[in-house]
This record gives structure tokens, C-alpha cells and sequence, in this order.
């Protein structure tokens, strides 16, 4: 691939000229002290070989802002890594001033930065310990600060709906941007605001729990600022809905505005105003018996209210006492200076977004249904509510335009559906379930009550905090902290109750009985039902400190384990969001490209079962997962009490691999002693689509099956291991992930169907019989590989620069899947290589893809291609190198399109494929008809003809200016993106040099 960046002109240091430009950024840019200064030079000198070996594949930009970026990372690292860096009484650096010194923005850091993580990981682990990544807690970081943009953007929307934008209290302290004049009232309040999360949010500083805050200084500002910044009148402004005999409920009407909890809002409101009491030194009266003009028409009950708070006499100095308390905070935490966001468009935030898929809510997909559907200007019952803007636009201003959804806005309607529907269930099993548990070989329940005492205790810690320091003098934070994580631990186990209710009833109808011990009593099955629950608690709220896969490490399980009980809760949740039935998509796609591939994954303990071949890789890599800790050791590790609640019933050895689903090497002899009964007639889920509907003597029990002893053999497998049948559920899914992802990359690249299919039956065979290539990787390292080298066999002018460059347009890419690939260099290698290390992918490709899959793609070739024609149906099926128990190659399969599709050979008219979920948007049957919508019939059917006459009588009664505009996109553009992918004839498979010349992986 052509290296579209300048020569890099360093590769010698010229002569030490970066270290000194190094030295003179700690001591005049940064200001490090001497002992800070001299542990970032042993970093950087540590580091500076590598810089200069890679800095082709850091950034974009020169060389010189390259080295300007490595800087900076080493210096987040020095000052965030280092013990003992500052003394009480000296100041700690923030990221802010390493970024302003460096001439690096937020965005570009944190783009990079996992790069640099990957590359300088071994240094960092001897210079701090390994626990590096954990104390750095970069994701963590990126996470804020992404939640406090868009919390910065919700608050100036909101505040711009109730007050002027005028000049307040001196024009010194004023703030300009693109966004117009921000007044001190405007930058009071986000103080305030930050001045909250540093004292009464300091451990869990989630999205819903900030916006609450928000709202609470919303309600602060509409008690203080003078009427007269007002754009709206309080006795007749319709938003203000919520009224009693004396005036506007000002709680309740806001809460009504911005979706929140009424008691939450009471309880934030009342840590708003200790903290004008501790740090502004306010003395707070009733606010009925105060007589201020700002009070009028508000029912003044249990309010308060500051005389002098927000008067211009004052205004200034509370200002400077909240900047200087948080100074204070920021020197002591070190971290990012949290009112860069007062103005969104300060340069040091770049441009760009920071979100994945973790945590930005609304991606790609809602935008392009936004854009997309025929609905857009029209409100569902279900869609997420309007913003502030759009809301009191509409009431207050007139304008009834709606704003895009925002990442706070889904979130509060989502954790509306957590306050509404799961938090009034009971916080115990129901009758139902309990008769669940009781009609087991034993009575379970006292089992479910303590785990659920143990998991969710360990999730959502109560007591022990961590070793976070808690900045401020307030007591505060540590009572809200307990609070937010109790009533967390109460939502996730109410859910928790009511979907594990749910499956029992599945499965006991499957089985004609309420005898479900092999599923209920299996410990590993709870533990994933426990962090599901809790992860969704978690992902409702956006909870920074504790993000995926947290909730798994705590309860003691991996991903692997956890995409098995994915499906089955969202098929018996019916009231689950569409945001969280995303989010769970989400996290299946992150364990089937990669999580489940990572060291210490069970996946290995399954495969090393199901595929004993691959047994020495998998041990000599050391990929096998650690035994599931028990309740006892999590207990204590959490120091969790467990009051009276009954020990476990001592279990034997034989059994408790059976009941946990885990299993290692070793007791692979010992687990064909079965104590599942039999009478329940398992089979493979993968066989069970093939069997009648009403077979249910055969049918396996999805849930019972996943969760099966791995080594046990499946009575309806035809002799194969449970770890067999769920090695190829998984394996399928990944084919089918794979499948999207390659059409996608094909559609992009505008390759014939041809060449579509012969990548994705390469994967198949890859996956299948080359197995190994994808431990420690990422299956799209894999198809960008499969891509190149059947472009090589088919003799295409494809380059890597090309694939990747069209990768980078994948909604799923990340730069370190092409520039960080895991190798562990074999001792053949011809490179002189040795250990473990990550690679760009053009090195991954030349010197292990290629070696390994050759002989996979000289199959692939035109003229093995012919030979196959010639080759009877039984030599068709022997595929040379296949693994016993491997799935035969399939076709690639039918996909749900969601692109627009050509109807007319002679006009430019298109049709789009519309989800049932819009469809039920339009706001009446008649209106349906106006769209044409595949699979939908817009009239009492009668039949597609008359379906379509229909559609077209409605048009031509609707013309615009009697004519019907249909060119959207010209026929020459159509005509090119289905040419044909392939030339010609090629030559013989053989004699194609397979490998990459003179191309560097990145674009």
C-alpha cells in the first residue's frame, strides 16, 4: 500500500533532538517536578525506539505531531502511574495542560492512544507493575468526558429555553465562541454543576445520575436568576404544566420536561443546596417566607432559597470561590479539567467524535433511520422523548421543529423504563418462581437468594468503595454512593427475578414438567443470568466506573458465557428498550469478533473439547480460562456479609462441574458419569430447527443444553459432546457476523458476487480448519486477509490500501485491528523473530495468514475451481484437512438488505425496505398507504399487481406541480457500482505471488 503520510525525516533522532524538545515540554511546557521529569525521561527513552520503528502507523499526520502525540501519551502515563508524584501541599498535573502544552486536542489522544497502549504495554509493565491498564483507566476517562460533551450540549440547550443569553455581573469573565455569549449565570450554573460531581457524585458519576443534577441546577437557576433574563412567563407557560392551589410545581414540572425521577430530583436538590451552604457560605431560608419577584407563581413548599445568591453584587465572587474549589479537586484528582466544557467549541476538544459503541447510544443506525424513514417528522407512542429544545421550543417559543435524539435524552427515557416497570416488582422471588424452585430435586430457593446476596453485592458494592480518594471535605458522597448502588443492586435483581420467571416457564412447557434442576441448579447459568441483569442496570444509567465487562469480572464469568443467555433475555423480556435490545446486540457482536477469542475466554475449555487438535495451540498460548471462583471466595474478596443466609450445600467433586458448566482437561475422563436425567431427550439447537414443530420428545431445551457439562455427550448429537453442539452454535454465529461484514466490505469495493462468495467460503474453511489463525485476534484481521489473498488468486488490482481504506468506512472498525495484530512467533520463523508481539496486518498476512491458508486458496483458484466441476459428490464432501466434527461449507447465505433496490430498468425510481417498527409509527392505516414499503401491503390485499396499482393511483392524485420527481441518483451512477469485480480470465493459481510488496498497512 502506498504510505500516504511525509518521509519521516527522525528515524535517527536527529542526533537527540527529540529528547531535548521532550525535556524542555516537562520543564517549561508542563512544569514537572524533577522526580516526575526523571521517570518521563525513562519512559521516553524507553519508548523512543519503538516510536521511531512504528511512526508510520501512529496518527495521520507529521512526523512532527506524531512526536508530539507520543509525548503526551508518555506524559498522561508518567503523571497518572507514578506513586508518590506530588506532596498535600503541590500541585498535580492535569490532562488539559499536558494537551495544551503538547498542541494535541482530546480527540486525536484518545484515538491513539490504545495504539501507544498496545505498543509500550511490556515497558509499562516493568516500570509500574501490570496493573498498568487498570490504574491508567483510560476507557473510563474517554467515557466522561464523552458523557460531560454531551451533558455541556444538553444543559446549553436547556438553559437557552429559559433564559437570555444577555451579559450578567461583568463582561471580564464572559465567555465567546461559536456558540454565541455565554453568561455567568450560564458558566454559575455548569460550576455548580462540576462542584456536585466532585463532592456528592464521586464514585458513581453515571449520565442519568449527572443529568439529574443538571436538572437540579436547572431549578436553582429558574429560584435565583432575575425575572427579567426570562424568556418566558411562569403563570402562562404551558410547560410548566404541573400546578397546585398556589402556584407551578417547579419539581414536578421539570420533571415532567426532562423525563427524571420526582424523589431523585428531591434528593440531588437537596446536595445542591448543601453545597451552596458549605462552599458559598449561603444562608438558606424557606422559600415562603421569602418575598423575591423570582418566586412568583411557584408553589414555594418545601423549597429554599438564597437571598444574595445570584445578585450582581455577589455574582463575581461566588464565581471565583467555585473556581477555586475546584481547582483544589482537579489538583488533587489530576485528570481533565471538567470546564473546558463550558464551551463546547474550545479548539483543545477537536473535532470528531470519541463514542464506541459502548457508549454512544444513538450511532449510526439511529441516524440513518432518522434520515431514512418516511416517519421522521412524526412522533411514535414508543420513540425516545424530544429534547429540551425541541420540548419547550414547541411551548414556549411556538416552534414545533423536532431536535435529533441526544445520548442524555435515551438514556432518561430508558432508565424511566427501569423506575416505571422493574423497580415496583417484588425484591423476591414471585409464587410462580419460587414454585419453580421447589419443585427441583431439591428446594433451590435459599441457594438463589444468597447468590443473588453475593453476585449483585459484588457488582454493586455497598460498603468497601475502592481505593478511590474521595476529594472534598462533604460526607455527603459516600451516603449518595451507597444509595445510588443499592438501589442499582434492587433494579438488577427484580429483573433478574422477573426474566428468570419467564424462562422457567419456557422451558418447563418444553419439557411437559416444572422439574428443572439441571438448568436451576447450575451455578454458572445464574451467574450469567446475574451479570446480564446487572449490565443492562448499568448500561441504562451509562455508568462510567463501571463499564463492560465489569459486571462479568465480578460475578466470575467471561463473555463467552455470557452469550448464552444473551437471546433467551430478550426473548422473555418483552418490555426490554430497544435501546438495551441494541446494547445487547451490541456486546454479542464485541464477543463473537474478539472477546470470546482473548486469553483466559472459556470458549477455549469448550473448543479444546470439541477440537482435541487444537488442544497443544490452546495450552502452549496458555488460553484456557481460570476455574469460576466460588460465592465464598467472591464473599470475601468483597467483603460481603452474608447475614443468615444458609451455606451452599456441600457439593462432591464429580458433580460440580456439571453444575457450574466448566470443565477442564483433566476431568474429561470422569464426566461420563451423567447425573442429568435423561428423560428430558437433549438434542443439538443447531439440529432443532430441522425437526417438526411438534416433536417435542427430541427437543432440547436451549438454555439446559448451553449450559450442559461441556464433556458430556449430547443423546440427540449423534455421539457428539455438548461442547461440540455449542462450539458450532458459536462458530455459526460467527460465520453469519462474518457474512454481514464481508457483503458489506464487497458492496464497498464493488467486487462481483463471484469474488463475494470465494472470501466468505475461505473464512468457512479458515475458521473450520486453520482454527488457530483467530486466537488473540479479531475475526475482521481475518477477512481483510481473505479479502487481499483471493484478490491475489483472482488477479484483481486490489491493494490493502484499498480494502482498508473502504474498511474505515465499517461501522464496527478500529484502527488497531489493522495496525495491532497478535503474533506469537514460531521458532521456524524466517524472520528471526521470537515471542509474542502485535504486528500491522500486512506483516500478520506475509508472514503467518499466507503460510497457513495457501493451500486453502489455491483451491480457491479458476482452475482448482474447474477441477472440482470434474469431482464425484462423495470426493466433494472429503475436504482435505477438515476437522472431525467441523460444519461443511455453506453458500453464502440470504441476508435482510436494508439498501435501496432499482424497480425500473428506464427510470431512477427506488425502493426501501421499511422495518415493522416504522410501519407502526404512521399515524393511521390510510396513511400507510402512501409509502411503498417491501413486504407490506397497503391496502386490503388483494394481491402484488393490484397492491401496486393502488399505490400508484395515490401518487398520481398527490403530484406536486403534476409531476413526480424521481431523480435522485442518475443511471450512469447505478450502472457503475454492479460492474463487475473480476477480469478476465486468470492464470493458474499456482504460479500467483500471494505476497503484499511495497505497501504499509495503514491509509
Amino acid at each position: 500500500m502506498e504510505d500516504s503520510k511525509p518521509s519521516i525525516s527522525l528515524r535517527t533522532d536527529d542526533g537527540g533532538a527529540m529528547e531535548g524538545r521532550f525535556v524542555d515540554l516537562c520543564k517549561n511546557g508542563v512544569g514537572l517536578d524533577e522526580s516526575a521529569a526523571r521517570q518521563a525521561m525513562v519512559l521516553y527513552r524507553e519508548s523512543k525506539h519503538i516510536l521511531l520503528a512504528t511512526m508510520s502507523s501512529i496518527g495521520s499526520g507529521s512526523p512532527e505531531e506524531i512526536e508530539r502525540l507520543w509525548s503526551a501519551f508518555v506524559l498522561y502515563c508518567v503523571t497518572r502511574l507514578s506513586k508518590g508524584r506530588k506532596q498535600e501541599d503541590e500541585k498535580g498535573v492535569t490532562l488539559c495542560q499536558i494537551l495544551r502544552a503538547s498542541k494535541v486536542n482530546v480527540v486525536d489522544f484518545f484515538k491513539e492512544m490504545p495504539q501507544f497502549s498496545l505498543k509500550v504495554g511490556c515497558i509499562l509493565v516493568s516500570l509500574y507493575g501490570s496493573d498498568w491498564e487498570k490504574r491508567l483507566e483510560l476507557k473510563e476517562l474517554q467515557a466522561d468526558i464523552v458523557h460531560l460533551r454531551a451533558l455541556s450540549r444538553y444543559y446549553r440547550q436547556a438553559y437557552q429555553e429559559f433564559f437570555m443569553p444577555s451579559k450578567s455581573g461583568g463582561q471580564a469573565s464572559a465567555v465567546c465562541g461559536n456558540s454565541g455569549y455565554i453568561s455567568d449565570y450560564h458558566r454559575f450554573g455548569w460550576l455548580l454543576f462540576l462542584a456536585l460531581r466532585v463532592h456528592a457524585f464521586s464514585q458513581f458519576k453515571d449520565l442519568v445520575t449527572c443529568t439529574n443534577g443538571l436538572v437540579s441546577i436547572l431549578a436553582i437557576l429558574l429560584l435565583h436568576v432575575p425575572v427579567r433574563f426570562r424568556i418566558f412567563t411562569m403563570q402562562y407557560a404551558p410547560r410548566f404544566a404541573k400546578k397546585s392551589n398556589n402556584g407551578v410545581n417547579l419539581l414536578a414540572s421539570l420533571c415532567d420536561m426532562f423525563h427524571t425521577s420526582e424523589d431523585e430530583l428531591k434528593r440531588t436538590l437537596e446536595q445542591t443546596n448543601a453545597l451552596i451552604i458549605d462552599i458559598l457560605r449561603k444562608k438558606p431560608c424557606p422559600a415562603s417566607q421569602c418575598k423575591s419577584e423570582t418566586l412568583h407563581h411557584i408553589d414555594t413548599d418545601n423549597l429554599t432559597y438564597f437571598e444574595d445568591l445570584l445578585e450582581e453584587s455577589s455574582l463575581q465572587s461566588s464565581l471565583a470561590v467555585l473556581e477555586k474549589d475546584y481547582d483544589e479537586a482537579i489538583y488533587l484528582k489530576g485528570v481533565i479539567d471538567e470546564r473546558l466544557f463550558v464551551n463546547d467549541e474550545d479548539s483543545l476538544l477537536g473535532s470528531g467524535s470519541l463514542s464506541g459503541n459502548a457508549i454512544h447510544i444513538s450511532g449510526t443506525k439511529r441516524r440513518f433511520d432518522e434520515i431514512a424513514s418516511p416517519t421522521k417528522t412524526i412522533t411514535s407512542p414508543l420513540s425516545p422523548p424530544r429534547t429540551p429544545s425541541s420540548t419547550m421550543n414547541a411551548s414556549l417559543v411556538g416552534n414545533s421543529k423536532m431536535t435529533p435524539i441526544t445520548p442524555v435524552s435515551t438514556a432518561m427515557t430508558t432508565a424511566k423504563w427501569l423506575r416505571n416497570v422493574i423497580s415496583p416488582l417484588p425484591s423476591k422471588p414471585s409464587p410462580d418462581l419460587m414454585h419453580f424452585l421447589s419443585s427441583c430435586e431439591r428446594d433451590l430457593s435459599s441457594d438463589v437468594i444468597r447468590r443473588t446476596n453475593i453476585i449483585l453485592g459484588a457488582i454493586f458494592p455497598t460498603s468497601s468503595l475502592g481505593e478511590r480518594c474521595i476529594p472534598g471535605n462533604l460526607q455527603s458522597a459516600k451516603l449518595m454512593d451507597s444509595i445510588w448502588a443499592e438501589q442499582r443492586k434492587m433494579e438488577a435483581l427484580k429483573l433478574y427475578y422477573k426474566v428468570l420467571e419467564a424462562m422457567c416457564r419456557a422451558e418447563s412447557q418444553i419439557l411437559n414438567g416444572n422439574n428443572l434442576t439441571s438448568l436451576l441448579s447450575n451455578e454458572r447459568f445464574h451467574r450469567c443470568m446475574l451479570a446480564c441483569s446487572a449490565e443492562l442496570v448499568l448500561a441504562t444509567h451509562k455508568t462510567v466506573t463501571m463499564m463492560f465487562p465489569a459486571a462479568l469480572e465480578r460475578a466470575g464469568i467471561t463473555a463467552f458465557d455470557l452469550s448464552k443467555v444473551i437471546e433467551g433475555f430478550v426473548r422473555h423480556e418483552e418490555t426490554l428498550p430497544r435501546e438495551l435490545k441494541r446494547h445487547l446486540n451490541s456486546l454479542e457482536e464485541r464477543l463473537l469478533e474478539s472477546m470470546s477469542w482473548e486469553k483466559g475466554s472459556s470458549m477455549y475449555n469448550s473448543l479444546i473439547i470439541a477440537r482435541p487438535a487444537l488442544a497443544a495451540e490452546i495450552n502452549r498460548l496458555g488460553l484456557l480460562a481460570e476455574p469460576m471462583p466460588s460465592l465464598d471466595a467472591i464473599s470475601m474478596h468483597y467483603n460481603i456479609p452474608n447475614g443468615n443466609l444458609p451455606p451452599l450445600p456441600f457439593q462432591k467433586r464429580e458433580t460440580s462441574i456439571d453444575q457450574s458448566g466448566d470443565a477442564s482437561p483433566k476431568a474429561v475422563s470422569n464426566e461420563q458419569r451423567s447425573i442429568l436425567v435423561e428423560r428430558n431427550s437433549f438434542t443439538s439447537p443447531v439440529k432443532e430447527r430441522l425437526l417438526p414443530f411438534n416433536s417435542l420428545k427430541s427437543k432440547l431445551p436451549p438454555l439446559q443444553s448451553a449450559f450442559a457439562s461441556p464433556t458430556r455427550p449430547n443423546p440427540a448429537g449423534e455421539g457428539e459432546t455438548y461442547a461440540e453442539t455449542g462450539i458450532n452454535v458459536f462458530f455459526s454465529k460467527i460465520i453469519k457476523l462474518a457474512a454481514i461484514r464481508i457483503r458489506s466490505l464487497c458492496e464497498k469495493l464493488q467486487l462481483s458476487p463471484q469474488i463475494l462468495e470465494r472470501v466468505y467460503c475461505l473464512f468457512q474453511q479458515i475458521l473450520s480448519q486453520r482454527t488457530a489463525l483467530f486466537f488473540n485476534r479479531h475475526i475482521d484481521q481475518i477477512i481483510l486477509c481473505s479479502f487481499y489473498g483471493v484478490a491475489k488468486i483472482s488477479q484483481l488490482t486490489l491493494t490493502f490500501k484499498g480494502i482498508i481504506y473502504n474498511y474505515r468506512k465499517q461501522p464496527q472498525c478500529k484502527p488497531q485491528v489493522f495496525r495491532s495484530v497478535f503474533v506469537d512467533w514460531p521458532s521456524t520463523s524466517r524472520n528471526g523473530r521470537t515471542g509474542q508481539e502485535h504486528v500491522d496486518i500486512i506483516t500478520f498476512y506475509n508472514e503467518l495468514f499466507i503460510p497457513s491458508v495457501k493451500p486453502l486458496l489455491v483451491d480457491l483458484g479458476p482452475t482448482a475451481t474447474n477441477e472440482k466441476h470434474t469431482k464425484l459428490p462423495e470426493d466433494r464432501n472429503n475436504v482435505e484437512g477438515q476437522l472431525p466434527g467441523s460444519p461443511r461449507l455453506s453458500p453464502f447465505p440470504s441476508l435482510p438488505d436494508m439498501s435501496p433496490k432499482k424497480v425500473s430498468a428506464c427510470h431512477n425510481v427506488y425502493v426501501s425496505p421499511l422495518r415493522s417498527s416504522k410501519m407502526d409509527a404512521l399515524l393511521s392505516p390510510s396513511s400507510k398507504s402512501y409509502y411503498a414499503c417491501v413486504g407490506e401491503s397497503t391496502h386490503a390485499y388483494q394481491s402484488p399487481s393490484k397492491d401496486l396499482t393502488a399505490i400508484n393511483n395515490r401518487l398520481n392524485c398527490r403530484k406536486v406541480n403534476g409531476r413526480l420527481n424521481f431523480d435522485m441518483v442518475s443511471d450512469s451512477v447505478v450502472a457503475r457500482s454492479f460492474q463487475n469485480g473480476s477480469s478476465g480470465s486468470s492464470p493458474s493459481a499456482a504460479t500467483v505471488n500471494l505476497q503484499v510488496k511495497h505497501e504499509q498497512p495503514d491509509s
